[in-house]
């Protein structure tokens, strides 16, 4: 059997991780993958996560399963992170689900999706984060794109993007990015979410939000607005979300999945098949990093030392991005680069040829993804007057 195979190539990422790690020159700068890193480098774990887990060592008492749908109390807290005070709270419309990773989370949407309607189509933009498409592909679903970032430009396709939502099938799934858009860092403002709303509303069909940077953009409750506005707006969505990033938790694999019915009657049926979904697939959710999460989030003190820290690494990757552009500036780059400091979250397209990306790696041992889509985190202080000076002799 497995004589009938063919070798797929390697993950670009995974590829450039491990040249990274060969090479030798001490100023080497990996701005590949896509962790949050401090200004030395490291991802560390954040002070609020080790007290959890301090306290989860003391007083776990039991590695018996937890069922399907994972900690009802980790469910609800999530719920009410992504929502707050929402009226599909109040109207029992929403359920959710713990999943292994916001990954996770994508897989059980697309196998949901599928239970709705086979070979559904899934619209997603374009670009959109590389799995994505292979998620939905092997869900059995069609994936379709729609116009979103503009390279030339630097910004959104904005009108495009309407005219090609307006004619998809009322049947029909569009997968949104809620904030931090991956990999462009290029978002929708609130004015360009209300306009997306009322599409949503005109011609049926079903959103589908990512939000795996919920609190790497703006704040909490700002990179929620998106989410929050479909939501009052359209009687059925379904979001994904993670808790890789904003807590820090990447090796513990805990994101979630909700869905919003139009009444609690077909909310309860379409969890039934939500909770059938989870069995076939992988049967029980992880338990750690959802007590973690729950943990914190029942503290008032370590929600409160949550949102100091999540701050701290949103504040930084903001100040890194103004720090590359003001550098590329010192360095005599004409070409304006400003555009950077407009977006939002982990990643930008850097805007530069493919044959200058591979000149920045072989030259001068700068490692980003061909697109010339850079994780901003991977700058720092002690870094970026090299890669500045890097970028402009490849310019």
């Amino acid at each position: 059997m497995f004589g009938n195979l063919s070798a797929l190539p390697a993950d670009p990422i995974l590829g450039l991780l491990a040249k990274y790690r060969l090479d030798e020159n001490p100023n080497k700068i990996d701005l590949g993958v896509g962790v949050y890193k401090n200004e030395y480098g490291d991802t560390t774990i954040l002070d609020c996560v080790k007290k959890a887990e301090k306290y989860r060592y003391d007083n776990e008492e039991s590695k018996v399963y937890i069922g399907p749908a994972g900690s009802p109390l980790f469910n609800e807290k999530m719920t009410d992170l992504i929502f707050a005070e929402h009226q599909v709270i109040s109207e029992n419309r929403v359920r959710t689900v713990s999943t292994p990773g916001g990954t996770g989370a994508l897989r059980v949407a697309a196998e949901f999706i599928r239970a709705c309607k086979p070979g559904a189509t899934v619209w997603v933009s374009d670009p959109t984060w590389a799995n994505h498409t292979g998620l939905f592909q092997a869900s059995g679903l069609t994936v379709k794109t729609y116009p979103y970032y503009d390279y030339e430009n630097k910004s959104l396709k904005f009108e495009e993007m309407k005219a090609a939502l307006s004619q998809v099938a009322a049947d029909d799934v569009v997968l949104l990015h809620a904030c931090c858009h991956n990999p462009s860092g290029m978002d929708l403002d609130q004015q360009q979410w209300q306009e997306i709303v009322e599409l949503a509303k005109n011609v049926g069909f079903t959103p589908l939000i990512d939000m795996a940077y919920q609190g790497f953009g703006d704040g909490l409750d700002e990179d929620a607005y998106g989410v929050r506005l479909m939501a009052a707006n359209v009687e059925e969505m379904i979001l994904c979300s993670s808790c890789s990033k904003n807590f820090g938790l990447y090796r513990e694999r805990i994101g979630a999945c909700s869905i919003i019915g139009k009444d609690i009657a077909t909310t309860d049926v379409a969890y039934s098949v939500l909770l059938s979904v989870v069995r076939c697939i992988y049967s029980m959710p992880p338990a750690h990093g959802a007590a973690l999460v729950e943990t914190i989030l029942s503290s008032g003190e370590l929600t409160q030392q949550w949102h100091a820290e999540l701050a701290e690494m949103r504040n930084r990757i903001n100040d890194n991005r103004q720090l590359l552009v003001d550098n590329l500036k010192a360095q005599g780059v004409e070409r304006d680069f400003s555009f950077i400091t407009r977006q939002k979250g982990m990643f930008s397209f850097l805007g530069i040829t493919p044959e200058q990306v591979q000149r920045l790696q072989e030259e001068f041992s700068i490692y980003m993804v061909g697109s010339s889509r850079m994780s901003i985190a991977g700058i720092s202080r002690s870094n970026v007057e090299y890669l500045a000076q890097s970028i402009a002799k490849v310019l």
